[in-house]
C-alpha cells in the first residue's frame, strides 16, 4: 500500500493515527537538528516533520536528501501542529515521520510547482507534465471534468443518446481549412479531420435518433489566437421534431444546470435580441450585456438628430463617430468594451447569458462576387423566407433571415445552431446559391439529398464550445488554460515537437513527394 491517506484527506480528528503518504516534495526546510517538508498530491498539501531527537541518522539523512519534485512515501504519526496554518485544510497537523522512502528522485525543474511560478508560457508548454502539477492547472482540468459529467448527466436524463461519429471524413470547400489525411490504401486521395460532426448528426436525425450529442473533438486548420485552438471540444447535440423554441428551451436548461451544479450560481431566464438590434446598438452579434453604453444613432428612424437622443447627464462623456455603417459600428463596439474594462465593468463573477437571434442566412462576398453561408450550408431560413428562398431574386436572397441562434455569455460566443433544412429542394437551392454546380453538390453532399429523399425529419441543433464555456466560467481569457495538452500560437505541441518531419519510407507509402 503506498497510502493510507491523500495529502489532502488529514484533520484535527486523525490525530495519534499512524499513516502512509505518497507524493511530490513541495519544499523543505532544513534547521539542522529539524526538517519540514511540504508533501504535494492532486488532494492537497500536508506538512511533514523529521526531528533528531526522535528519528533515527538515517531517518535524518534522507530528509536531508530530499529535493524538489521527489518522490517519496512516508509514514508516520498525525500529531497536533504547534504553528497552526489557517490557509491550508490541513494547518492544524502535522506527521511525525517514523520510516521514508524515495520512490523516485527528480531534477531541479526548470520552474517553480507552485501557483505563482516563475516559468513563461513556452517554457510551461515544453514541460506541460510539470505544468500540470501546480494547483491552478489541476482545478482548471479537474472543472473541466466535472463539466463534461454534468452534461452527459443532463442530456442523458433528458433522453439523449451519446453517439460516436468518424474523425476520418471527406474534405469540403466551405468553412475553415480542413486538416487532410492522406490514405496509404488510396493513393492520392485524403480523408479530413472534422471540422464538426455536422453531417453526420443530421444524418442520425433522418436514422430515426431523435436525441443525440457527443462530447466530441473538432479540427481546423486557422490562425489562432488565446480562444483557439486547432484541435478543440465540442457538446454537440441535435433534436428532430422540433421547432427553434424547443431547442432554446432545453440548451437554456443545460446552462443553467452546469452554473448551478459546477459554480452554485442560479441564473434567470435568459433574454433574447434580434440580430439586428445587437448590431445597432452593441455593434457586436455577441454583446456583453453586463453593463450599458448601448449606441444612439444621431440620423435613424429610432432617434433624433439632436444628441439628447443619448439619454446623457451632466458629467456623462458622449463619443461619436461617423462612417459606413458596418465599420463604424465594429469601431464603436471595441471603443464600448475598452471603456467597460477601463470602467471595470466586465466583473468575471458576474454572468449575463442572452440569445441572439435571427442572423442573416446569406452573406455577400463582393471579391468572390458570391454568397456564404452565415453560419453554415445546411441552416434553414426562417419559415416566413422560405418561399422568397425558393423563387426570389438577387436583392431578395441578402436580406432572407435564418433560423438560426447564438447563445452568448458576457460577450464570448459559447453556443451556436439553427434549425436545419430537411428538404432536398430547398437544400439543393441553398447550395446552387453558395455557387455549387449540381455535380459539386452531388459529389460532396450527395449522401446527404440522397438521404432527405427518405423521410427527414424536421430538426435541428447546437453546438457549445466546451473549452471556451469552462473558461468564461472561470473568469479566464483563454481556453488553453483548460485543455491538458494545448498548442501554441503558431499550431505546435512544444512538449512533443510536432508537427514535425516524417520518415522518407512513410512519404512513400503514402504517395508522397519525397524531397531530396
Amino acid at each position: 500500500m503506498y497510502r493510507s491517506h491523500t495529502c489532502g484527506e488529514l484533520r484535527s480528528s486523525h490525530i495519534g493515527q499512524v499513516v502512509t503518504l505518497s507524493g511530490w516534495v513541495q519544499k523543505s526546510r532544513d534547521k539542522g537538528f529539524m526538517i519540514w517538508v511540504d508533501l504535494r498530491d492532486r488532494y492537497g498539501m500536508t506538512q511533514l516533520i523529521f526531528d533528531e531527537n526522535n528519528s533515527s541518522k538515517e531517518l535524518m539523512e534522507a530528509a536531508k536528501s530530499l529535493g524538489r519534485e521527489f518522490v517519496i512515501q512516508a509514514t508516520g504519526l498525525v500529531i497536533e501542529r504547534e504553528s497552526k496554518n489557517d490557509k491550508m485544510p490541513t494547518g492544524d497537523i502535522e506527521i511525525k515521520v517514523t520510516e521514508l522512502k524515495i520512490l523516485n528522485a527528480a531534477k531541479t525543474p526548470p520552474f517553480t510547482i507552485e501557483d505563482e511560478t516563475d516559468g513563461g508560457d513556452d517554457l510551461r508548454m515544453k514541460y506541460r507534465y510539470l505544468d500540470l502539477r501546480r494547483s491552478p492547472v489541476q482545478k482548471n482540468i479537474i472543472f473541466r471534468s466535472k463539466m463534461a459529467i454534468a452534461t452527459r448527466a443532463y442530456l442523458a436524463d433528458e433522453g439523449f443518446i451519446e453517439i460516436e461519429t468518424p474523425n476520418l471524413i471527406k474534405s469540403t470547400p466551405e468553412g475553415a481549412r480542413d486538416f487532410v489525411v492522406p490514405s496509404r490504401m488510396n493513393p492520392g486521395q485524403f480523408y479530413a479531420l472534422p471540422q464538426s460532426p455536422q453531417t453526420f448528426k443530421q444524418i442520425l436525425m433522418v436514422a430515426g435518433y431523435d436525441k443525440y450529442f457527443q462530447i466530441v473533438k473538432c479540427f481546423r486548420d486557422e490562425d489562432l489566437r488565446a480562444d483557439r485552438q486547432p484541435e478543440f471540444t465540442q457538446i454537440d447535440c441535435e433534436m428532430a421534431f422540433v421547432h427553434q423554441e424547443d431547442i432554446l428551451n432545453t440548451f437554456e436548461g443545460l446552462t443553467k444546470h452546469l452554473f448551478d451544479k459546477i459554480l452554485g450560481v442560479t441564473l434567470s431566464d435568459f433574454p433574447r435580441m434580434q440580430y439586428d438590434d445587437a448590431m445597432r446598438l452593441y455593434g457586436s452579434d455577441k454583446p456583453d450585456i453586463r453593463f450599458g453604453m448601448e449606441f444612439a444613432e444621431l440620423k435613424s428612424p429610432h432617434h433624433s438628430t439632436d444628441l439628447t437622443s443619448t439619454q446623457a447627464k451632466a458629467g456623462d462623456l458622449i463619443l461619436v463617430l461617423c462612417g459606413e455603417v458596418d465599420k463604424t459600428r465594429k469601431q464603436l463596439g471595441e471603443l464600448r468594451l475598452e471603456m467597460g474594462n477601463k470602467l471595470n465593468l466586465r466583473d468575471p463573477k458576474v454572468f449575463k447569458p442572452l440569445w441572439v437571434l435571427d442572423f442573416p442566412l446569406l452573406e455577400w462576398d463582393e471579391d468572390a462576387q458570391r454568397f456564404f453561408a452565415m453560419h453554415h450550408p445546411f441552416t434553414s431560413p426562417k419559415k416566413d423566407d422560405v418561399e422568397r428562398m425558393l423563387n426570389g431574386d438577387h436583392e431578395t436572397m441578402k436580406a432572407l433571415r435564418a433560423d438560426a441562434y447564438d447563445l452568448v455569455l458576457n460577450g464570448v460566443e459559447i453556443g451556436g445552431g439553427s434549425i436545419r433544412i430537411h428538404d432536398k429542394e430547398l437544400q439543393s437551392k441553398n447550395f446552387k446559391l453558395l455557387g455549387f454546380t449540381p455535380e459539386q453538390a452531388e459529389d460532396q453532399f450527395g449522401f446527404l439529398l440522397g438521404a432527405f429523399e427518405f423521410g427527414a425529419p424536421p430538426h435541428g441543433g447546437i453546438a457549445f464550445g466546451f473549452d471556451r464555456l469552462c473558461s468564461v466560467m472561470c473568469g479566464s481569457n483563454s481556453i488553453r488554460d483548460f485543455i491538458a495538452f494545448p498548442k501554441n500560437n503558431q499550431g505546435r505541441d512544444m512538449m512533443i515537437d510536432a508537427p514535425s518531419l516524417i520518415d522518407q519510407t512513410q512519404l512513400k507509402e503514402l504517395s508522397l513527394e519525397v524531397k531530396s
